[in-house]
């Protein structure tokens, strides 16, 4: 089986950094030029009555689907919804999607999270991969209550022997997640493997902060890079992380 290349990317809802341009269009091409074969996206629009208004070309579908068109498959998790519209979770993938569930995470009201669980299919019938997307809270306390919910759906739902990622925007600036992961799971960060610590992806024009990561079980990172700075900070507050894997 060839390498698979991934990314992952809070793209902000397709809007630049304080919400002033409209960005979804330049991220498209961005990430076509990257060339992932599975994307895990969060604060993905969904809809937005507002924004559909105010910009003259935004896009008539929702943005999983205009950023996957004719080149990947898609699913989506809404987890915040509201009277003009809904955001979330996206996974995009060139393997065939066999099956998508969002488990909402929530913790209070002001902060809306979920977890998007994909069952995708490996070429020549090599079996199932597993992606789950990520996007945690900013408070510690709630935090640990979804790392908990996600352990227990991997423990629960997914078995050992079927490759997994777990990719996202952790929010975990004190670097908390990956000993639970590890512990729990036999999960490896692949920034980690390769580099030795996760990578600082946040603020995307001069990152400082470790907030993303991509996790594996049963994959091999060959290669990991953060892309951050221009043109990327044009487009998102965070910067994408993009790895090369293989079966281990």
């Amino acid at each position: 089986m060839d390498p698979l290349r991934l990314c992952s990317y809070n793209i902000h809802k397709g809007l630049s950094q304080f919400n002033r341009r409209l960005a979804i269009h330049e991220l498209r091409e961005r990430l076509h030029l990257l060339s992932p074969d599975i994307l895990l996206l969060q604060e993905v629009q969904g809809l937005h009555l507002g924004h559909s208004q105010r910009f003259v070309d935004w896009p008539v579908e929702p943005q999983h689907e205009f950023l996957a068109r004719n080149h990947w498959h898609a699913a989506y998790g809404g987890n915040a919804h509201y009277a003009h519209g809904h955001h979330g979770n996206a996974i995009l993938s060139r393997l065939p999607i066999l099956s998508s569930d969002n488990h909402d995470v929530t913790r209070n009201r002001l902060e809306y999270r979920g977890l998007l669980h994909c069952r995708l299919a490996l070429p020549d019938k090599q079996g199932v991969a597993h992606a789950i997307c990520v996007h945690l809270s900013l408070t510690e306390h709630q935090r640990q209550h979804q790392l908990e919910s996600l352990c227990a759906l991997v423990e629960q739902g997914i078995p050992a022997g079927e490759p997994l990622i777990i990719a996202g925007d952790f929010n975990d600036w004190q670097l908390r997640a990956s000993r639970t992961l590890a512990k729990r799971l036999g999960l490896v960060e692949a920034f980690t493997v390769l580099h030795g610590h996760p990578e600082r992806s946040f603020p995307s024009k001069l990152p400082v902060l470790r907030l993303d990561r991509i996790y594996l079980r049963g994959w091999q990172a060959l290669e990991a890079r953060v892309h951050w700075g221009q043109p990327w900070s044009r487009i998102s507050d965070h910067a994408p992380l993009c790895a090369s894997v293989r079966r281990s």
